[in-house]
């Protein structure tokens, strides 16, 4: 990802909106420091991790999920 300083920033801001809108996103530093991310509305946070059970309630696991289709499976390798 890009990294610009303010200064640049500054005087190239519509150039740099401009790429970034098409997905081109880049940070913003002062004095070497990141300060901000510049990318589009509709993308994902980079950082934003998918969370496990967030379709809780929504749903259903059967009890032998662990056995399905073992017999099947099972005459498959056996050749039978």
């Amino acid at each position: 990802m890009r990294t610009v300083n303010i200064h640049e920033a500054k005087t190239q801001l519509s150039r740099l909106v401009d790429q970034a809108a098409k997905g081109e996103s880049f940070v913003i530093a002062k004095a070497g420091k990141p300060l901000v991310k510049v990318m589009p509305l509709d993308a994902t946070a980079t950082g934003e991790r998918k969370r496990l059970g967030f379709m809780a309630g929504e749903i259903e696991v059967p009890d032998d999920f662990d056995h399905m289709g073992a017999a099947g499976i099972e005459r498959l390798f056996s050749g039978k």
